[in-house]
């Protein structure tokens, strides 16, 4: 079983969560494509990674979730940045460089974070209805949100999409 990017609740609302996520090291590629495309052309390079593409030729479990964001909600549609989450309790000095160019590792900080779920297919149509949702939802909790918005898959492409299980995941300002 894949492991899962740790947090904890910290108080659970109506349709969504407040959670706090502990600090953790991801490795992104930038992406400028449509959102349909963004994961399809960042997986090859991440899953590389994660393969022994990297100068200590060091295999890396996979965690989930396959994250797609963009940093700022007014930023070009067609950017986005995908990550792939490092196992808990790796730190930055503790990973090996990346072969590929194009993948780049980031340490993350503790964050709070509001985070709701949904299954089926997570399309750019179905997740910004979910985002705009969450936001709602948050803005009536008085819960101040950043630009950044995650889109976060838990299930490999082939599984059926009715039954995919995705979050969206916005951290707090």
């Amino acid at each position: 079983m894949t492991k899962r990017q740790e947090f904890r609740v910290i108080r659970t609302y109506d349709g969504f969560e407040l959670r706090e996520y502990a600090p953790c090291v991801i490795a992104e590629v930038r992406v400028a494509a449509e959102y349909s495309n963004a994961s399809s052309a960042a997986f090859g390079s991440l899953f590389k990674y994660i393969s022994q593409g990297n100068k200590a030729s060091q295999k890396i479990s996979m965690t989930a979730p396959v994250i797609a964001a963009q940093r700022e909600s007014n930023s070009n549609a067609s950017e986005w940045y995908v990550s792939f989450v490092m196992p808990a309790g790796s730190t930055f000095a503790d990973m090996p460089d990346p072969n590929d160019p194009r993948v780049t590792l980031r340490e993350l900080g503790k964050e709070i974070c509001v985070a709701t779920s949904f299954r089926g297919r997570a399309t750019e149509e179905l997740s910004a209805k979910k985002t705009a949702q969450l936001r709602k939802a948050a803005a009536e909790e008085n819960i101040a949100l950043s630009e950044e918005m995650r889109i976060c898959r838990f299930d490999p492409p082939f599984k059926p999409g009715i039954i995919q299980y995705n979050e969206i995941v916005i951290p707090t300002s």
